[in-house]
């Protein structure tokens, strides 16, 4: 293989953020809770190794189509301009037809799943393929991306049950109120220069008030989460995991009072812990029943 096709590869490779699995890990984090509190435990491993290849080519998919979206802006964020689209190292065509083959690929995979859930699917390709977009005129496109995100949480309880019970609602409520903490923190980062360029973001829009938002917002979470348990009876393991998450997001958000892009980018990236933490609760509870 030579050089420079080596040189293309490692350019996809950035493209589809395989450097940084952090946004794989907090899109897979709750298909995992779903998986496992709609089996009652360890789904099966076909269901889950379909679920974690059709996450990583979705979130890949999903990294490119933001980068084309994204293509002009970026060039003018510090922490964006050297992405491959933004600095014209991979073409707005390479670029498309990449996210088409991955979309592809991640419909293929789903076509081992039921009927009902390969319709769910198509929802979400369609919210994965909007989401960009959004951030021009959408106030809260985090909350989008919430959907987005969480759109894998119906499909896990209809791959396992057949249907989305009521605790499979409540579990995407869950995943969408999780991606508004952790993309505000996000967007935070960049909030100067999002007003500068005219992108929305809860950062802006929640303003001055962004950490109060945000600790309501987990408070909330965190009250849906003991719903999950009292409905699915997991008990104290659970619970004890709970309160794990309710620490890490008081250190996430202590450690964020004074704004600093730095900070507020590790608190989005200690998200990855709480997602982590809530399902060893529910891995461990679903072991007693």
């Amino acid at each position: 293989m030579n050089v420079q096709v080596l040189r293309r590869l490692r350019e996809y490779a950035l493209l589809t953020r395989l450097n940084r699995p952090i946004g794989t890990l907090l899109l897979l984090w709750p298909v995992m809770w779903a998986l496992w509190l709609a089996a009652d435990g360890f789904p099966g491993l076909e269901l889950l190794v379909v679920f974690v290849t059709g996450t990583i080519l979705t979130r890949s998919a999903g990294c490119i189509i933001n980068d084309f979206a994204d293509r002009d802006f970026d060039p003018h964020v510090s922490r964006t301009r050297e992405r491959p689209l933004a600095a014209r190292r991979v073409s707005p065509y390479e670029a498309i037809g990449l996210f088409v083959v991955l979309m592809l690929f991640a419909f293929v995979v789903v076509l081992q799943l039921d009927r009902s859930t390969v319709l769910l699917s198509l929802v979400a390709a369609t919210l994965l393929a909007t989401y960009p977009f959004f951030k021009r005129f959408f106030p809260a496109p985090q909350l989008y991306l919430g959907i987005a995100f969480g759109w894998g949480v119906p499909m896990a309880f209809m791959a396992v049950r057949g249907e989305v019970p009521p605790v499979g609602w409540v579990v995407f409520a869950i995943t969408v109120l999780w991606a508004c903490i952790y993309d505000t923190f996000y967007a935070m980062v960049d909030r100067e220069d999002d007003l500068r360029i005219g992108i929305r973001s809860t950062a802006i829009w929640f303003g001055r008030h962004d950490l109060r938002v945000i600790a309501t917002l987990q408070i909330v979470m965190l009250a849906l989460l003991w719903q999950v348990g009292a409905l699915c009876g997991l008990g104290l393991p659970f619970e004890m995991s709970i309160g794990v998450a309710a620490a890490l997001f008081v250190r996430q958000t202590w450690s964020c009072r004074s704004r600093s892009g730095p900070q507020c980018f590790r608190a989005f990236l200690d998200n990855h812990y709480v997602g982590l933490v809530v399902f060893v609760g529910i891995a461990l509870a679903t072991l007693q029943h």
